[in-house]
């Protein structure tokens, strides 16, 4: 194994039961080891996503670990420990070595845990390199919702030149999904309030439509046989629906079931199914050094601020990701 530092605990920010954000607490727990397959990250950044919130209230479920539960699938930090090759899992380690700057998904409820923590182990194909000229805490916020987009995009198969719409294309997700779909070719239809216009333009929609529950018809007005394929980042469901063609595809982050009798094939995008995904990680790195997609951070706040991060989250408006900084 390839190491530069030994320490016995970490600082890790979790919850001791579920709530809202005031049961974050700081919490001092065992520090984990890379073991075979595996890269130890000394974790600088991790940002705060909807995800998050909904791992700190238990909305996916008990956890496969033990209490306290860490919230963030998304970190950015130094590898400082690199274990020996795993060929019977296939994760090769000797690509990586102490000292590279790396981004990484996490996995909160299984595992190896959340990224809110001061380390974090990381399978070898979980991680890729930061883009040349990029921060850490900008690093921090593209793996989650980078290989969602990636996800939605290629469960959507929509072929050059044919019609995409994304609805909440001023979040963060809906950033990445309009700059990815530029980038293969599709005509983007996008929604965005007035005070988000200029943000969305600048990502490169064909069209922006005023958002809100007639959006469908905002789009069909544009497309009026509908879009051959939608990501519903703003979780708007069968409001959304219709501004489908027939036969299309609709790709849903909220595990939404569809509506009975529709011909849309309805995509449940399930992004902890990509944490084997570092070559995924890595081409969108490869996307931000290209000038083809933009990071954004809203804020940083040190990781004991947790619980502040969340509810300015959950307060709505934010534009780019909050990052807790270790």
């Amino acid at each position: 194994m390839d190491t530069t530092t030994s320490t016995s605990t970490m600082t890790a920010v979790g919850v001791d039961t579920y709530g809202g954000p005031e049961n974050l607490r700081v919490h001092e727990v065992p520090a984990p080891h890379a073991g075979p397959g595996e890269v130890r990250i000394r974790v600088r950044a991790a940002a705060v996503s909807p995800t998050d919130t909904n791992v700190r209230e238990g909305a996916y479920g008990e956890s496969e670990l033990p209490f306290p539960v860490v919230p963030g699938m998304d970190a950015a930090g130094v590898i400082d420990e690199v274990g020996d090759p795993d060929p019977t899992r296939g994760l090769d380690t000797s690509g990586w070595s102490v000292g590279d700057e790396v981004m990484a998904i996490a996995l909160p409820r299984k595992g190896h845990g959340g990224a809110y923590v001061q380390y974090l182990v990381a399978d070898a194909d979980s991680l890729a390199r930061i883009p040349a000229g990029s921060s850490l805490e900008e690093a921090s916020s593209l793996p989650m919702n980078g290989l969602t987009a990636v996800q939605a995009l290629d469960e959507l198969a929509i072929p050059a030149g044919g019609t995409f719409a994304v609805t909440g294309a001023a979040g963060t997700l809906g950033n990445y999904a309009v700059q990815l779909a530029k980038q293969r070719g599709l005509t983007v239809i996008a929604d965005a309030a007035e005070k988000d216009r200029a943000l969305v333009a600048s990502l490169g929609a064909d069209h922006i439509v005023e958002r809100g529950d007639d959006v469908a018809a905002r789009i069909r007005a544009i497309v009026p046989e509908g879009v051959d394929g939608l990501l519903d980042a703003a979780v708007m469901n069968e409001k959304a629906l219709p501004a489908v063609r027939s036969g299309g595809g609709f790709a849903t982050v909220r595990n939404w079931g569809g509506v009975e009798g529709s011909d849309v094939t309805v995509h449940k995008i399930w992004v902890f199914a990509e944490y084997h995904s570092g070559a995924k990680l890595d081409a969108l790195r490869q996307a931000v050094e290209a000038g083809a997609l933009t990071l954004r951070v809203a804020d940083t706040l040190p990781a004991e601020q947790a619980a502040e991060a969340h509810r300015r989250l959950e307060a709505g408006g934010t534009r780019g990701r909050l990052v807790l900084t270790f």
